[in-house]
């Protein structure tokens, strides 16, 4: 009898309290304490679109591909691994990345 009383404790706390909306909100809150979270709320974050990873310099695999999602926007990597050296100075990856994409429109 004890064992189906904690299953079912169990049951409501991880299918009741942790998917309700409620929870969500709390754990975004306690992740994004900055005013970008604001743009998370509202609408869907956008793919830039690169195909040239920005930390090697190569050409992004469908294989390998890694996406990491920064201030709204999604950033394509040819490896998981390059995501932390991206984390570490998003906006010099950021900057090669447009860089990137403004040899494309020519």
């Amino acid at each position: 009898m004890k064992r189906v009383v904690c299953l079912s404790a169990l049951s409501f706390f991880v299918f009741g309290v942790i998917g309700s909306p409620l929870a969500m909100d709390a754990c975004c809150a306690a992740e994004h304490k900055d005013a970008s979270h604001a743009a998370h709320d509202k609408s869907e974050a956008v793919d830039v679109g690169n195909k040239i990873c920005p930390v090697t310099g190569e050409k992004i695999g469908e294989e390998t591909k890694a996406t990491y999602e920064h201030e709204g926007k999604i950033y394509n990597f040819c490896c998981p691994m390059c995501i932390g050296n991206f984390k570490k100075n998003p906006e010099k990856y950021i900057k090669k990345i447009e860089e990137e994409k403004a040899k494309e429109k020519k």
